[in-house]
């Protein structure tokens, strides 16, 4: 016999530790397989980008009331580029801007000219200044109105004979400058409810006879009207 000392077998212990530590190495390796092939994070990205609220946007125009007693420039009654606010924020998301103040809006009547010559229709439209922070405005049709008056007796109300009038809220940019994308024509007649199938309604005098744009928009007024002359 020789002093070597025989080799003793590794405890029961030693070997349930061993296959535990090899059982989690192959969990581990499988869960790491399954990640990259089934990428779950991906349909989570989807879902939360589609359950955001689009981003606000800008008006860039303002509608035209669709009138009977207009002739002359197309009532598309669309907002090119204006988006209906009113959407449920999410939470931690940028609050909603408030209605604006009509303080700090600033309201005017726009005319295509200062005179009209007899076979011209003036056309009309309104600009809108927002001189304070964002804030949100109706600014449809039904909210809009365009006054004609001569000295004080009022020729033509753009609302006598209006059609389909409709709300539309959208978000004025502070600073922001608003105007009609078409203009409004006016046939230089005498308006009235009640006569606008009435092809035989009074003409507006011209020969140099003075007239004077007002408009409203969202309930705050212009604050000083547009003279224009007609011939």
């Amino acid at each position: 016999m020789t002093g070597t000392t025989p080799r003793r077998r590794p405890s029961k212990a030693v070997y349930r530790r061993r296959r535990l530590v090899l059982i989690v190495g192959l969990l581990v390796i499988a869960a790491v397989v399954w990640l990259l092939i089934a990428q779950p994070w991906a349909g989570a990205a989807t879902t939360s980008s589609e359950d955001k609220p689009p981003a606000k946007n800008t008006a860039e125009s303002l509608p035209v009331p669709s009138s009977q007693a207009t002739t002359g420039g197309t009532d598309t009654g669309a907002v090119e580029g204006a988006v209906v606010e009113g959407q449920t924020p999410t939470p931690g998301s940028t609050p909603t801007a408030q209605p604006c103040v009509a303080s700090e809006i600033t309201v005017e009547p726009v005319t295509s000219a200062d005179t009209y010559a007899g076979d011209q229709q003036p056309q009309f439209t309104i600009s809108l200044t927002n001189n304070g922070p964002d804030c949100t405005m109706n600014v449809g049709t039904s909210a809009q109105s365009f006054t004609v008056t001569s000295g004080d007796d009022i020729w033509w109300r753009s609302t006598d004979c209006q059609s389909e009038p409709s709300d539309m809220i959208v978000l004025i940019a502070a600073g922001q400058t608003v105007s009609s994308a078409t203009a409004l024509s006016w046939d230089r007649t005498r308006s009235a409810v009640g006569t606008c199938a009435d092809g035989n309604r009074p003409m507006a005098p011209g020969g140099g006879a003075s007239y004077h744009l007002s408009v409203e928009i969202g309930g705050i007024p212009s604050t000083e009207p547009k003279q224009f002359l007609l011939y």
